[in-house]
């Protein structure tokens, strides 16, 4: 699905990016965790095409940047962020804007086929979301908002979905109901990668098992999640002494005072 071969990246003369080197694979589920200023958004740029490496080589979904259309790899590569949100048009209805995702816009600019309109529906009924299939986007709860990204981004039947930073914006409850949508959609569709980019490990669903620990730019630790997101490597990642605890499959860090 993605792999970056020695990848750096240089913005105005700052190294963001030094020497990555993952892979991920048909079905995997991966955290990109880090705190702020660690890479974590600057490698899903690169991923979906809006940056490109200043060394190294970048894979994604068979296709090596350089070569490869980026509109139709974006069609084939789901994204929900906020920054996508603002993006969206506050007066269409959630159906259409669902809809949208399998052209690749931001907006239905003509009346789909009612096979097309029969998915979007059939989308949100599996997310919960089909009660506000009439309703504008500007009406809804910022973590309604945010289900409704997850269901417009699986419209295209992509291979790989990502979300950067997603619950940034979220109170706990409207949080551990977008999470829900995400185990839904993992068990649901057992051959789709996702990455998860945060730099909160409480916000990770349980269905992702591999991690990719960032910071100041390098790979601190990579595989599974149980390996790579412990106190020790937490610790030296984030500059503060962390416990992890695991509670219904979930981990909670204990920061020690």
């Amino acid at each position: 699905m993605v792999e970056f071969s020695h990848v750096s990246q240089y913005i105005q003369d700052n190294e963001v990016l030094s020497d990555v080197s993952f892979r991920i694979d048909t079905g995997e589920r991966w955290a990109i965790v880090g705190p702020n200023g660690s890479g974590k958004t600057t490698i899903l740029k690169i991923m979906n095409g809006y940056l490109r490496p200043s060394k190294g080589t970048v894979e994604v979904l068979g296709g090596t940047f350089g070569s490869t259309s980026l509109p139709e790899l974006r069609k084939r590569a789901g994204f929900v962020s906020s920054y996508l949100d603002n993006l969206l048009v506050s007066d269409d209805n959630v159906l259409d804007v669902v809809i949208s995702g399998l052209y690749g816009a931001t907006r239905l600019w003509s009346v789909p086929p009612l096979d097309v309109v029969r998915k979007g529906r059939k989308i949100l009924r599996s997310l919960g979301c089909l009660r506000f299939e009439d309703r504008m986007l500007s009406e809804l709860s910022q973590g309604e908002r945010q289900k409704v990204l997850i269901g417009r981004s699986l419209m295209a039947d992509p291979a790989l979905v990502t979300f950067d930073e997603p619950c940034a914006p979220l109170d706990l409850g409207a949080r551990e109901s977008f999470l829900k949508g995400i185990e839904t959609t993992a068990r649901e569709r057992k051959s789709l990668a996702m990455i998860y980019v945060t730099h909160r490990i409480d916000e990770i669903p349980s269905c992702f098992t591999k991690a990719l620990l960032m910071k100041k730019g390098t790979i601190l630790a990579k595989g599974d999640v149980a390996r790579v997101l412990t106190g020790h490597n937490l610790s030296k990642c984030f500059g503060i002494s962390v416990e992890v605890k695991r509670w219904q499959s979930r981990l909670y860090p204990v920061v020690a005072t």
